[in-house]
């Protein structure tokens, strides 16, 4: 094998690897807005500015009591878990119950209170950038391959390695929780069928509200797991958003295992992108995949509402 031959399958190979570690993430953002789009049949376009939220935490806690982020992740998830059911039961719960409103304006509370969170932390914390200076920020893992007489080195960041497994086991957990537990099969049921559910004696407003909390844990997880790899501001949450919502109809409307998925092809298409074409172009990459899905697979790469 000619160097020139290794060097391209080198540079193909640490493109793969750095877009599967980032569709990771991106998998575990998506999980939330999917399992809230699989119950309540709403997108919640609140959900980067959740992520914002589990991501002040995470610096204030690192930055007044030197918490680690991922040590940070014990508080976070209970805190979103907690400001979800709250903004699910007092919020978006009244509005939905009632008949005279229509389903759209559900998801422009969820707009309004998106725009309520950024804007309090504009107030709270100003515009400022703002970073976790973590020691192993920068440290990378490699990894040497022999093959056909050439060395391929591979490197791994090691924030971005240790957010990979860490989305992985939480991600394996809420499947573990929907499959296993009682609460996870009334979850199921509910996003099934929320009028069956209540008349088997599910009480879906309950559930609607564990669902949403559940949702803004993983994406407040999430912003726990980025914070070591990207500035924070108040305004971080919009772009977060987007890429929520392009996972989600990817994987297929309400389809927890699609967001999985959803989040890897991303994850790729971004990374892919941003080498062989432009990094100018690499969330436009994210759009065309987007688009070309609604036209040719409006259902999702692994179909609707399967939580």
């Amino acid at each position: 094998m000619s160097p020139q031959v290794a060097g391209q399958i080198e540079l193909f190979a640490q493109v793969v690897i750095s877009g599967v570690l980032l569709g990771g993430l991106y998998g575990l953002i998506g999980l939330g807005m999917s399992l809230i789009m699989g119950v309540m049949r709403i997108i919640n376009l609140a959900h980067g500015e959740l992520m914002m939220v589990g991501m002040y935490i995470t610096f204030w806690a690192f930055t007044l009591l030197k918490v680690d982020p991922y040590v940070s992740l014990l508080v976070v998830i209970p805190v979103l878990f907690g400001i979800g059911v709250l903004i699910q039961k007092y919020l978006i719960g009244p509005v939905m119950e009632a008949d005279t409103v229509l389903p759209e304006n559900q998801v422009l509370l969820t707009v309004g209170i998106g725009l309520v969170l950024s804007n309090l932390a504009l107030l709270l914390f100003s515009a400022d950038y703002r970073s976790v200076p973590v020691s192993y920020a920068s440290k990378t893992i490699y990894w040497d391959i022999h093959l056909g007489g050439q060395t391929i080195s591979l490197s791994f960041n090691f924030p971005f390695l240790v957010a990979f497994g860490i989305a992985l086991l939480l991600g394996g957990l809420l499947f573990l929780f929907l499959g296993k537990t009682d609460t996870g099969r009334m979850i199921r049921a509910t996003a099934q069928d929320k009028r069956a559910a209540a008349i088997l004696g599910v009480n879906t407003n309950k559930i609607t509200a564990i669902t949403f909390g559940l949702g803004s844990a993983l994406v407040g997880a999430a912003g726990a797991l980025l914070a070591p790899v990207y500035y924070l501001y108040p305004q971080i949450g919009g772009p977060f958003t987007a890429k929520a919502f392009i996972i989600t109809v990817l994987g297929g409307m309400g389809n927890v295992a699609g967001a999985v998925v959803g989040g890897l092809v991303l994850g790729l298409a971004e990374s892919l992108g941003s080498v062989y074409v432009s990094l100018g172009y690499k969330d436009a990459i994210g759009f065309v995949i987007f688009v070309l899905v609604l036209i040719f697979m409006p259902n999702g790469l692994l179909g609707k509402s399967k939580v």
